[in-house]
């Protein structure tokens, strides 16, 4: 069967790139492929398949009617945190129960050097939906639910005119929050409802003028001296030059104190929702793979994160299956490649994770962890736009992921594309709708609430395990790939601000 693309309002002007779009999705999809297979800790992978354009299939963004939500299983229930945002991206909660939105746009100015960029480009413009960028986003807003009600009291702009932020942290009265090109340290006391201190650079992270992949998430290590940042790859598959990856693909840890960083995994083509496992203490990620190999490869995945692993990118997927793509080949990378713990489905674009043990959702979603998946754009049908659990035991994923809020996407129309997931000081999921400009909050249907707000920094680590209190991670012996080196501070404005700020 043929599935022609189809784009509404488009204007005239896009007419030639109208074309070559749909030159691209109104191919033969030619695939009966079950995708519930490709969802596991053994995924089935088809052979590869190249092609000059790749599979396209994107949903307009229509939004929310007044009155329509997601949907949830029974024994849940949703509703809207807060709305009228400016594409959050994503939500963390304070050790006093206070929540904070990252809204954020991608940077300005990335090169355009093949014509299916320009495609994509475009595309993923058509995909954001919501606002059509009418609001002023790149700010953090504080949401307070002053008697843990359910139910947003206090709204304020605790942060303004950043550079496309996306991961924060707080400890130490310290906010710490990773922009499109470094990790920024503002003095920050709970309870205040804006920051008017200057930051000072913790750590430069690889930028512009590419960025490709711009999203840099955050997490704090159990023994609080670190800072886990992620660093997506700077394109699909290291076609603009190793030289470009530098940096990148990568999880750093950087030191809290002092600023000094390395790189404590590899090889993660683009890895977000950083989160610390609250009994073992280990790190884990969820990470988009590699496109245009058809529209059943390459499946995104979860996994925890192993200090000094390499995770193939970009000469191998899904641990030693071969990227013939990639000249020159490395043997002896692909060699050193481990398999990630659990598939999501391929192109999913799964970009938020949180474990739920610190939640007062039923026991059914006590032992597990929540994924949010934007949904996809390189295939001939359409897959994620949802938020899945998948249940855990002994710190491991123990069965099939399953929905909990769908309803994002109606036949070729999405209402909204979930990111960032977290846990409110309730004991409530969030989640944060980048194109319906909502935070949407799941909680039991029968009112349980937490005894008191667990920060999404809080941890309650066992006492085995190398992420214990305490603990000081051992240095990582083996070298990363791509002979990476650490970013270096460019003169000129502050990193992480614009210039107006600096002036």
């Amino acid at each position: 069967m043929t599935k022609c693309f189809r784009l509404r309002r488009a204007t005239a002007a896009a007419g030639s790139l109208l074309c070559l779009v749909a030159l691209a999705a109104c191919r033969e999809s030619g695939s009966d492929f079950d995708v519930s297979q490709q969802v596991g800790p053994d995924p089935v992978l088809p052979a590869p398949i190249s092609s000059l354009v790749p599979d396209l299939e994107v949903a307009e963004v229509v939004g929310w009617k007044e009155g329509q939500t997601p949907s949830v299983p029974d024994g849940l229930k949703i509703s809207a945190y807060a709305r009228d945002l400016a594409h959050p991206r994503t939500v963390h909660t304070l050790p006093n129960g206070d929540v904070l939105v990252v809204q954020s746009r991608t940077p300005p100015g990335k090169p355009v050097s093949r014509p299916k960029d320009l495609i994509r480009g475009w595309i993923m413009s058509y995909a954001q939906g919501g606002d059509g960028g009418s609001k002023k986003s790149n700010l953090i807003t504080l949401l307070r639910d002053t008697n843990r009600d359910g139910t947003v009291d206090e709204r304020h702009d605790l942060l303004t005119d950043l550079t496309s932020p996306f991961g924060v942290a707080w400890s130490d009265d310290t906010l710490y929050v990773a922009a499109a090109d470094a990790i920024l340290a503002y003095p920050y006391r709970l309870g205040d409802t804006r920051i008017a201190a200057q930051p000072h650079v913790l750590t430069p992270l690889p930028g512009g003028p590419i960025n490709h992949h711009w999203t840099k998430d955050l997490a704090l290590s159990p023994d609080r001296r670190f800072l886990y940042a992620s660093v997506g790859s700077n394109s699909n598959i290291a076609e603009r030059g190793l030289e470009a990856e530098k940096g990148r693909a990568a999880i750093w840890q950087v030191d809290r104190q002092t600023g000094a960083s390395r790189v404590y995994a590899s090889g993660l083509r683009n890895p977000n929702g950083l989160t610390v496992h609250p009994q073992t203490g280990e790190l884990w990620a969820v990470v988009n793979e590699r496109d245009e190999l058809g529209p059943n490869l390459v499946p995104d995945y979860m996994t925890s994160v192993k200090e000094g692993a390499f995770y193939g990118w970009p000469w191998s997927y899904y641990g030693n299956h071969v990227d013939a793509r990639v000249h020159p080949p490395r043997p002896d990378m692909v060699q050193q490649t481990i398999a990630p713990d659990y598939a999501l489905g391929s192109h999913v674009a799964a970009l938020g994770m949180t474990f739920a043990l610190n939640s007062a959702l039923p026991e059914a979603y006590r032992n597990g962890a929540f994924v949010g998946q934007h949904g996809s754009w390189n295939r001939s049908s359409f897959t994620g736009y949802k938020v899945v659990y998948i249940p855990f035991e002994n710190g491991s994923p123990a069965g099939k992921a399953r929905d909990v809020v769908t309803g994002f996407l109606e036949g070729d129309q999405a209402r909204g594309r979930p990111v960032g997931v977290g846990i409110d000081g309730t004991g409530a999921l969030l989640i944060a709708d980048d194109s319906g400009d909502t935070v949407w909050r799941v909680a039991a249907a029968d009112g349980s609430t937490t005894p008191e707000p667990v920060g999404t920094d809080q941890t309650t680590v066992g006492t085995t395990g190398s992420g214990r209190r305490g603990a000081v991670a051992p240095r990582n012996t083996s070298p990363p790939q791509m002979d990476i080196a650490p970013a270096v501070l460019p003169p000129g404005p502050r990193l992480g601000q614009t210039p107006e700020q600096e002036q």
